[in-house]
């Protein structure tokens, strides 16, 4: 399965972002989706997951009651609602899939696809 990410840009602090995760080569329908970012100079880091339906969700602290998670099968594609941006949010976002069958997880090692990232800068 192939994940791209789509999305990201340059916004001011308080503003918002929608990033996108569409899966090809096969359904996403039965595997988790997650997201990580990664700053410059630091390692990466859970954002959010969510299982396969959408209905079982995790959030790293920093991000809880900012960002929402969500999915779409029917378009094979994972969401990632930003709201309330802050600088610190700056860096690489990349969405991935776990085929693990443990529903929504933290763990990176856990996903098994990767897609490329997508920038994400907020200005102060």
């Amino acid at each position: 399965v192939q994940l791209q990410a789509s999305g990201g840009g340059l916004v001011q602090a308080g503003g918002s972002l929608r990033l996108s995760c569409a899966g090809s080569g096969r359904t996403l329908t039965y595997d988790a989706m997650g997201w990580f970012r990664q700053a410059p100079g630091k390692e990466r880091e859970f954002v959010a997951a969510c299982n396969w339906s959408g209905s079982s969700t995790l959030y790293a602290d920093s991000v809880r009651g900012r960002f929402t998670i969500s999915r779409d099968n029917t378009r094979n594609t994972a969401y990632l609602q930003m709201n309330r941006l802050k600088p610190e949010d700056t860096a690489v976002y990349s969405c991935a899939a776990s085929s693990a069958g443990l529903g929504a997880t933290m763990a990176s090692d856990e996903y098994h696809y990767w897609g490329q990232g997508t920038q994400v800068t907020v200005s102060s």
